[in-house]
């Protein structure tokens, strides 16, 4: 009996899922319509302003922000589990900036102990560098950490009477461009809040995910945000790439007891933004154009680098996994559609509500689209099954008998094609036409990814509400790029010594002047006018040639090696263990030449590793060699070369090729040995030789205790 009623039920069920079409149809309608009017208003801007401002006024040069005076400027990164990342991130931020007045302040947790190690090894490096304890445990929220760091800021401002014009944020993850600290150097303090565009780092052809963070950033960054500061002077903060003038956080301050932001939020970031717009703060979403070398990747040849232009912007890899993505989004849905709702409500001017209403129907559209696909893929299954004959039972339906409902259907078919061009048209200017055409499958991947975002977000909201927890920092794992992603141009080290505010410009014009006459490294020139203490040089050389350091050397020291005393005099080098891989490893205070390296791989049967030490650690190994009449040198001793070459007794060349064929066990001392071979006279050695012991003399009374 159940048999021959089932193509009646199953004709009921088809009657619903129309109705449910409807609906949904009507819902999508909508929000097409919205979008639509984002998208003339867009269009409508771009035309006026071509025949008016971008006629009347001539653009911004990148001169004149270099000829403006800098003004002091602070940069503060969050950092929560970042130990993976921070490091690169604070490396390739100080060789980019082309600006010298800023300090970095980076806040970490008392129980995150590998990040706090990343940052204290930066900060041996970066004299601008200063790192921020939480003094409590973490995770709490982003903007708890950002609250700490602000307090360090103004104490730092009472402690060095300096006022900054502007403190600017940015996560552990991005990427910057040199020119970014001028623009916002230009535009302060006639602007309280300066937002960037903020772009995703390009993801190769199959990694969907990842690729609707390009596909939305695109889209987001080049139209929306465009649209919704032209309608309301306002504009919110992206988290990232957003410069706050310090009259901005001072009004902040004084609002909440000197906690600048919101800890009830998990978008901190959003709810600054409209906190700032209510006090009448000026705020601007600037797009300065400039170029980009890129690594272009794809479908058809190896990744290759490109020229383009694009907005000043923040870059960064954003989650390349399902899971990770709606994490992230989860957050942002749950501050902006959620807390945003609760905390703020509908206030403002009619444009302000209108675009609070896009911000939070996502909390609403995000279920409607995959109920759209559930919908679609049950009636398709249903026609097929009353095409092939095995049931034909139907009822009236609506969509044979209004028009309204093709009108409806037609009219969202015509909307979607609508967003799938814009969405390409955004995503080929920044990526290419393969990732524009790719833009329009990837949307399906994104409202699934939204979908899981939405749903996460309404369960952390209700149970929090219903348990009355406090939402916490939900951290995604991020990815810093290689340097094949990021342009650098080769290291030379005083520039890399300029960037860590190290040294003067006056200082290192001197000793490249010095180093012409002298013929000595600049590294040791800056360290005998005391300009320089060697544990800064060392960084820098680590830094400028992408050598690890090694600390403590005594403590390492290999006395037992295969490698000749002959090698570590006439190299400068200094055995150390094997490592992990089985690799001997040594120590130098430079990297070795060609010539060298080829030497010590000889002798030591293997390519070495090198690690960086500093110059006195390498000088007071090489001082415990029994090669001065049977007694090593003390360690106030002056090596007999580096004195004859600091002294311009010899020049560093000469005595590297007299080194050569020196062996200590024949020889003797190098002094006789540079007269045997008429390198030096006897009397200039030993005039050397008793300003070494004069030296060491007075070096050994300065050292005892008073």
């Amino acid at each position: 009996m159940t048999s021959l009623y089932w193509p009646y039920w199953l004709a009921h069920y088809y009657s619903a899922l129309e109705v449910a079409t409807i609906l949904v149809a009507a819902i999508i309608l909508v929000s097409s319509l919205d979008d639509l009017f984002i998208d003339l208003w867009y269009w409508a801007r771009r035309l006026y302003r071509k025949f008016t401002a971008e006629r009347r006024y001539r653009p911004l040069t990148a001169e004149q922000l270099m000829a403006r005076d800098e003004q002091p400027l602070a940069i503060m990164v969050p950092a929560w589990l970042e130990y993976d990342v921070i490091a690169p991130m604070i490396e390739n931020m100080v060789s980019t900036l082309d600006y010298q007045h800023y300090v970095v302040f980076v806040g970490t947790y008392v129980n995150d102990q590998r990040t706090i190690d990343e940052v204290e090894r930066m900060r041996r490096r970066y004299k601008q560098l200063h790192r921020v304890e939480v003094p409590h445990a973490g995770p709490t929220c982003k903007a708890d950490c950002l609250n700490w760091v602000i307090q360090a800021i103004f104490l730092y401002e009472q402690t060095h009477a300096v006022s900054f014009a502007g403190v600017v944020l940015h996560d552990s993850e991005d990427v910057l461009h040199p020119l970014e600290l001028r623009l916002f150097n230009y535009l302060l303090p006639r602007k309280d809040m300066i937002q960037l565009p903020v772009v995703s780092l390009e993801r190769n052809w199959y990694e969907w995910v990842a690729g609707t963070y390009m596909d939305e950033f695109a889209e987001w960054h080049g139209k929306d945000l465009v649209v919704r500061e032209s309608m309301t002077d306002s504009v919110p903060s992206a988290g990232v790439g957003t410069c706050f003038s310090r009259r901005a956080l001072q009004v902040l301050a004084d609002e909440n007891r000197n906690q600048p932001f919101n800890t009830d939020s998990l978008t901190e970031d959003y709810d600054v933004g409209a906190r700032l717009a209510r006090y009448g703060m000026s705020a601007i979403f600037v797009r300065f154009p400039v170029q980009y070398r890129v690594l272009r990747k794809s479908w058809f040849r190896e990744p290759y680098e490109s020229t383009l232009e694009m907005p000043l912007c923040v870059r960064e890899f954003f989650p390349d996994t399902f899971r990770t993505a709606f994490r992230q989004k989860a957050r942002w849905t749950l501050g902006i559609g959620l807390q945003g709702w609760e905390q703020m409500g509908w206030t403002g001017s009619l444009a302000n509500r209108y675009l609070l209403f896009r911000d939070r129907k996502g909390v609403v559209t995000s279920f409607v689209s995959i109920i759209a696909y559930v919908i679609l893929m049950q009636l398709l299954a249903l026609i097929v099954l009353r095409a092939s004959g095995l049931w034909n039972i139907s009822f009236p339906t609506p969509f044979e008998n209004n028009g309204l409902v093709g009108f409806l259907l037609a009219a969202n078919g015509v909307a979607l094609l609508w967003r799938m061009a814009h969405r390409c048209y955004f995503t080929t200017i920044l990526y290419g036409w393969q990732h524009g055409l790719l833009s329009m499958p990837r949307m399906i991947v994104g409202n699934f990814v939204n979908f899981m975002a939405a749903a996460r977000a309404w369960r952390l909201f209700l149970v929090g509400k219903l348990l009355n927890r406090k939402l916490v920092w939900d951290k995604t794992m991020h990815d810093f790029p290689s340097t094949d992603l990021v342009a650098q141009a080769p290291r030379k080290l005083g520039s890399v010594l300029l960037s860590w505010q190290a040294i003067n410009d006056e200082k290192l014009q001197t000793a490249l002047q010095q180093q012409q006459t002298r013929q000595l490294p600049l590294g040791r020139i800056l360290l005998s006018h005391g300009w320089l203490d060697d544990e800064t040089l060392a960084e820098a050389i680590a830094f400028q040639n992408d050598l690890p350091r090694v600390f403590d050397l005594a403590a390492k020291v290999q006395p037992t090696s295969i490698l000749a005393d002959e090698y570590w005099l006439r190299w400068r080098v200094v055995p150390l263990a094997l490592d992990s891989q089985g690799r001997p490893e040594i120590a130098v205070a430079s990297p070795l030449t060609e010539e060298g390296l080829q030497q010590i791989t000889d002798q030591m049967g293997a390519e070495p590793v090198q690690l960086i030490a500093r110059e006195s650690e390498i000088i007071e190994q090489l001082r415990r060699l029994d090669v001065v009449a049977g007694q090593p040198l003390s360690a106030a001793t002056p090596l007999l070369g580096d004195l004859l070459i600091d002294q311009g007794l010899l020049d560093r060349q000469t005595f590297n090729r007299a080194m050569l064929q020196y062996r200590p066990h024949i020889h003797g001392r190098i002094g006789d040995y540079l007269v045997d071979t008429d390198v030096l006279s006897r009397e200039t050695i030993e005039q050397a030789v008793a300003k070494q012991h004069s030296q060491s003399a007075s070096n050994a009374q300065t050292e005892q205790p008073s």
